[in-house]
């Protein structure tokens, strides 16, 4: 037998090592958002995971159970990369509404840009089941309440309405989705919504006073 031949089969006889459950939900993912990335989301199945994957279906299943599933764990993945994309940038940021304003514009944009164009066919994928949505919804609710806290000290209390939140977060989804699609730039994006989240602080602590 050649050494060739004995180096092969020595080889093939070492184990294949096994992926850890958090390592395998990660592969997933990424296989997923390059489905979804090449494919479209309505190409997204457990099946079709699964063998991009190179994987078994009931390795697919154990971690998603549903399609549903699956489109959450995407939005979630897509929310804990924002979230620590802006946490990260809020921590280093200078203590003036200009610096917290333009972190929040800046890391939104970004962020949906990091993903490229995947993310908006989830997103509507999400919103077609009432289910999905609800998570959703409160995913938005923590980053609403995230940008209250951080705008909050440049206003008076009680000064940032939902009313106004949802009007920003209207504007950095519209401008982040406009900027992906490169109807705009994202430098453009960017500089809107620091425009639009510094007017809609003025504004807020304008009202208050006004009440007063």
């Amino acid at each position: 037998m050649s050494s060739t031949e004995t180096s092969t089969q020595d080889s093939s006889k070492q184990p294949r090592r096994r992926l850890s459950r958090e390592d395998r939900q990660r592969q997933l993912l990424d296989v997923a958002w390059q489905l979804v990335r090449e494919e479209g989301t309505e190409a997204l199945t457990l099946g079709r995971l699964a063998e991009q994957a190179g994987v078994t279906k009931p390795v697919v299943y154990d971690h998603f159970s549903t399609r549903a599933g699956l489109l959450a764990a995407l939005y979630q993945d897509f929310d804990a990369r924002q979230t620590a994309l802006m946490d990260g940038a809020l921590n280093t940021s200078e203590p003036t509404l200009i610096s917290k304003a333009r972190v929040i514009a800046g890391s939104y944009v970004d962020c949906v840009l990091l993903q490229g164009n995947e993310i908006p066919g989830v997103i509507a994928a999400l919103t077609s089941s009432p289910d999905l949505e609800q998570i959703r919804r409160e995913y938005e609710a923590i980053f609403l309440e995230k940008c209250r806290v951080v705008l909050s000290p440049f206003t008076r209390e009680g000064g940032l309405t939902a009313a106004h939140l949802r009007a920003m977060l209207g504007a950095a989804e519209a401008l982040s989705q406009a900027a992906a699609t490169g109807e705009i730039t994202a430098q453009q994006a960017q500089e809107e919504l620091f425009e639009t989240i510094i007017a809609m602080v003025e504004r807020s602590a304008r009202h208050v006073v006004g009440m007063t």
